[in-house]
């Protein structure tokens, strides 16, 4: 989509969000678009919506409050860097729950990923992923999908808890299960309690975004 595309209303409203988003940890409410663009009407503010998703620049959850998701094409047209939700604290050891942290965005540079699924942040919490070069206090960057390959790094939800392991499937006992990589933790064998939520595509060290190895 060419940039001319996008009416400067559409632009408008795409900054707002984008702005709130930076400013504040938090999409806009209907209220604050409404106010930021300056009318009275919801529909107005929900047709300007309808076009950006349209177009691909942005992605909403209508069942939840200010769900709102900007899009790489979206960051592309107002030539700023992606904002990425940085949802709290997966545990790289035994499972503990993954606690949200909410209203905190972190800025990713769009050569670490093309943001094209549900990505966030995590930081780790433990020293089973060392071996991997995962070490206790990095931050992960995690996209959220649906199938997986022996040898990735995921975040696997066990019985409501989460965890970062390495995934693997094997042809022998125990078949299919999560590998920590630290010989003191065990392997945590497939069950029904045990869902792979996402893979983790990138590592934060001291502020430097590396590939997973």
């Amino acid at each position: 989509m060419r940039k001319s595309a996008l009416t400067e209303r559409q632009k408008q409203l795409l900054e707002v969000i984008y702005k709130y988003i930076k400013g504040t940890g938090y999409p806009p409410s209907f209220e604050e678009m409404k106010n930021s663009l300056g009318v009275v009407s919801n529909q107005s503010v929900i047709d300007l919506l309808m076009k950006l998703e349209g177009q691909k620049l942005i992605k909403r959850n209508e069942f939840q409050a200010r769900g709102i998701v900007i899009l790489p094409l979206g960051y592309e047209i107002l030539g700023e860097p992606p904002l990425i939700p940085f949802l709290g604290i997966s545990h790289a050891g035994s499972p503990i729950t993954a606690v949200e942290i909410q209203g905190e965005w972190q800025q990713l540079s769009p050569q670490v990923a093309k943001l094209e699924d549900d990505v966030f942040i995590l930081r780790v919490s433990g020293d089973s992923m060392i071996n991997a070069g995962i070490d206790d206090g990095d931050k992960v960057l995690v996209r959220s999908q649906k199938e997986f390959s022996s040898g990735d790094i995921v975040m696997a939800d066990v019985d409501g808890e989460s965890t970062i392991k390495r995934f693997v499937s094997d042809d022998s006992p125990p078949y299919v299960y999560l590998k920590p990589e630290n010989p003191k933790y065990d392997m945590v064998c497939f069950t029904e309690v045990v869902k792979l939520k996402g893979k983790v595509i990138s590592i934060n060290k001291r502020g430097q975004w590396m590939p997973v190895s």
